[in-house]
């Protein structure tokens, strides 16, 4: 379904393009940490069975292929959003003395606390990437709106996704999350880590391209 809408982007808005397949194979080799959330965070049937035999599958590839393409043009095709370089001094002020730092540090604080703490891998990759968004603000303070509406943005799109899942397949959740494990909380059937990954998720990659291009929203 991500993939459907990804392909319906990518074919209605060219100026979109360059930064959807940028951005969503920088963001597919993101599906191979799957073993780290099966059977941790859930156990999701897959092609030839490979997540249960595994860890790995294919669909999780294609799943952060679409989503990272989408996550960071939304913004963009919902508010038809343009940008503009930023000056050379605008980017020599202090707080961007961080830059790469900042960019590294979603992946950092998720390899600390995966291996510093017991937490769900799931919540690992969510304060990762709401750390990363803050963060960015610091840096990137132009980019702040962009950040905080992407990711609501995002959050809505995945709840609509979810939702629809859920009334083809109602016992979806049950049978595929380790609720038991998590924290049990549903909203409307869906599990909140889903939509905290979602939301945070959506806040990182909204600004990602522009952040690493020193891109300035006009």
């Amino acid at each position: 379904m991500f993939l459907f809408i990804w392909g319906i982007i990518f074919f209605f808005k060219k100026s979109l393009r360059r930064e959807m397949l940028i951005i969503s194979f920088f963001t597919m080799p993101f599906g191979l940490t799957e073993p780290l959330f099966v059977p941790e965070y859930w156990h999701p049937q897959s092609l030839f069975d490979l997540a249960q035999k595994t860890g790995f599958d294919i669909e999780s590839l294609i799943f952060a292929f679409a989503i990272g393409g989408i996550a960071s043009v939304f913004y963009n095709l919902i508010f038809n959003a343009k940008f503009k370089p930023l000056s050379e001094k605008e980017k020599k002020q202090k707080r961007h003395r961080w830059h790469w730092l900042i960019l590294l540090s979603p992946p950092l604080i998720f390899l600390l606390l995966s291996l510093l703490t017991k937490l769900n891998p799931i919540y690992d990759g969510i304060i990762a990437f709401l750390s990363g968004s803050i963060a960015a603000i610091y840096c990137r303070s132009d980019l702040t709106k962009k950040i905080f509406v992407g990711g609501l943005l995002f959050f809505l799109l995945y709840f609509i996704f979810f939702s629809s899942l859920i009334m083809m397949f109602p016992d979806f959740v049950k049978t595929t999350w380790n609720l038991t494990i998590l924290s049990g909380v549903l909203i409307l059937g869906i599990p909140i880590e889903e939509l905290l990954f979602a939301f945070s998720f959506g806040m990182l990659w909204s600004s990602l391209y522009e952040h690493y291009y020193w891109l300035s929203e006009k």
